[in-house]
Order: structure tokens, then sequence, then C-alpha cells
């Protein structure tokens, strides 16, 4: 009989409390956008949904629910004040980074800036190792040949959090692995809060760009060192976020391909060329070896961004499809709900953040 390691996932974005207000978001009340009271709305899903892994990241873009691993972007105090104690006494452990732009503040103001963590029920998984990527220090990095890479990219401070898990016994539901090397299977497990705006979607691919290849990387390195201490090296990698692209921009293209033209239109011909020679690929394309699959497509989850002036999908979970398969999706909340109770737009008081998957 085969045995199998099943566990849940789930994506949420974090609307963060300097972000929640009423010139943001005008349709929400006062109260229903105050952080005390969200922040108990939050945990309340979370905890309903008890997802094995958690996916946080935190910022101006809300939306709504929809799947099974928890990654989170949230504020530092956030995290160490309240969701990280909170979640401990559910049995959850969990690390965090914020954003780069943190080592640059002090004590007092670095509490409040954004940044992503990631959550794991301690039953199921272990902590081997943890993984910043910081894309400013890789634009830095590979900035030779290219003004726009020092102009454009390097000053955005997103990042990318890694956690190099593996399984414990609890995670094979359905029976022990009689292979004992299998028990201890390493997933990578990644979260990512890409750039925002629109205008920049020349930096949200170099962003993704390098965030693989520093997987590619994290991977290589984790499985040499479990082969050398003799452990199962088939690193499995589970990739969430909030990539803020659209399923037809030339982030998602890259990332579910494997590939991208060199001359994609979301490189604006800004001369790229040169920075980027030490990206897998040709000079035709850039490449990544991942085989990627997302956890749904647009016809099952029509929108992870739920607001008065944008409703679309921006939050994804993409998986290793040749060694993982969904068994299911927990969904969007239905249009009829929506329209039934005059909501245009998330944060409400019944949905107190939104990009959650």
């Amino acid at each position: 009989m085969k045995v199998y390691g099943i566990f849940t996932v789930m994506c949420y974005n974090v609307l963060c409390d300097k972000y929640a207000t009423r010139q943001m978001y005008g349709y929400c009340p006062s109260w229903a956008l105050d952080w005390d009271y969200r922040k108990k709305g939050i945990l309340d899903e979370i905890r309903h949904y008890s997802a094995d892994i958690i996916s946080l990241q935190a910022n101006y873009h809300d939306a709504v629910p929809m799947v099974d691993t928890f990654v989170q972007e949230v504020e530092t105090d956030q995290f160490y004040n309240y969701f990280l104690p909170e979640l401990k006494k559910d049995g959850y452990d969990g690390i965090f980074s914020p954003k780069s732009r943190a080592k640059t503040m002090g004590e007092s103001e670095r509490k409040y800036v954004d940044g992503c963590s990631i959550f794991f029920r301690s039953a199921k998984f272990a902590l081997v190792k943890e993984h910043l990527i910081e894309f400013n220090q890789l634009a830095m990095a590979n900035s030779e040949g290219s003004d726009n890479m020092l102009n454009r990219v390097m000053p955005k401070d997103n990042i990318g959090l890694a956690a190099l898990l593996k399984t414990k016994e609890a995670a094979w539901e359905n029976g022990i692995p009689t292979d004992s090397s299998m028990l201890s299977q390493p997933i990578l497990v990644c979260t990512a809060h890409i750039h925002w705006d629109p205008e920049f979607c020349d930096v949200k691919l170099i962003q993704t760009m390098m965030l693989s290849n520093e997987l590619k990387t994290i991977v290589e390195d984790s499985a040499r060192t479990m082969r050398l201490a003799g452990q199962r090296e088939n690193v499995q990698l589970l990739l969430c976020g909030d990539f803020n692209s659209l399923p037809d921009s030339g982030v998602i293209e890259f990332l579910s391909a494997g590939r991208v033209s060199a001359e994609h239109r979301d490189f604006k011909a800004l001369g790229y060329a040169g920075s980027l020679r030490r990206m897998p690929g040709s000079d035709q394309e850039f490449t990544h070896n991942f085989k990627l699959a997302s956890a749904y497509s647009e016809d099952i989850m029509p929108y992870t961004n739920y607001t008065y002036d944008f409703k679309g999908i921006i939050d994804y979970i993409f998986y290793s499809k040749q060694t993982m398969t969904p068994l299911g999706l927990l969904g969007p909340l239905s249009q009829e709900w929506f329209r039934e109770h005059k909501v245009v737009g998330c944060p409400h008081p019944h949905v107190p953040s939104g990009n959650t998957l």
C-alpha cells in the first residue's frame, strides 16, 4: 500500500494596520478597519481553516478567502506580539522577516514595517533552516550594464522568505512509510511579496526571476547537505505569495511555463539584458527548471483580490506538479453573497482582510 504525506496550505494577505485607512477604503466603516477589530477576525478565520502551513503577507491591497497553507505578510509588531504567541497556543511555530527597509530604521520605527511570515504545524513539520531573499541586494549585485536595474529595481525593498521543513510522522496520515528515508521528506516553503505598482511590471518580472534563481540555489544546497548526511534529498517546492500580477502577466507566464521571452512586453524594452546574463536561459529567453503548477485556475478562482476598484487574481500557490497533487480547494466567496449583502469591496465587517487562498 502506498502512503502519502497530506497537508493543507493557506495563503493570506493581511491588510496591515497602517494601510487600513478610510482614504483607501471609504466603503468600509471606520470601526471595521480598526486593527483591534480586524485582528480578531483574521485570527478566527485562520483558526477556522486550521491549515498545516500558513503563509502571510501584508500590504494595502485587500481581498477574499481561498485555500489550504498559511503564508502571511504582517507587521513586525503584529507577528511577535499577536500572531506568533496566539498561534503557538494552537500548535504552530513560525518565522518572519520585515522588508529590507527595516535595516535602516530605529527600533521604534522597525516594529511597524510589514513583511512576510510562514507558520507550520509543529506536530507535522520541523524547521531545518530559514532563508531570507532580499531583492534590492540581488538587484545591486546584478546591476552591471543597466541603469534601470539600479534606478527601478534596486530601490524596491520587497522580500521573499523560505522555510526548509521536513515532515514528521504525523504528516503521513494514512500510514508510516515502510521506507524510513521517506519519513523526513524535505519541503521548501516560500512566500514572497512582489512589488505592487502596475507601472513597474518590469520590476515584478525581474524580482520573480531573481526569486526563482535564489530558490534553485537553496534547493541545490539543501539537497547536497542532506545527501552528505544520508537523508532524503529530493526537496519539494511550495511557492506562495502576493505576486501582484494577473494570470496573463510575464510573472505568471514565467512561473507556469518555466520560461519567458527576453523580448517580453513586461520588460518594457528598458535594456535589462546585460544585467540579466547570470540568469538561466539564453539570449532569447529566461528559464527555470522547477515544474510548477498553480493550485487553481481562473475559471475556479476568478479573484483573490476584491476591492471597490479592482477584482482579480494576484495571489498564488504554486507547487511541484511532478510530485504533488492538490486534493481540494476552498474557493472564493460567492458572487451571490457579495450581491445579497451589497458588498462592493473588502475589507468588510465580515471580511477582515482579503487576499486569502
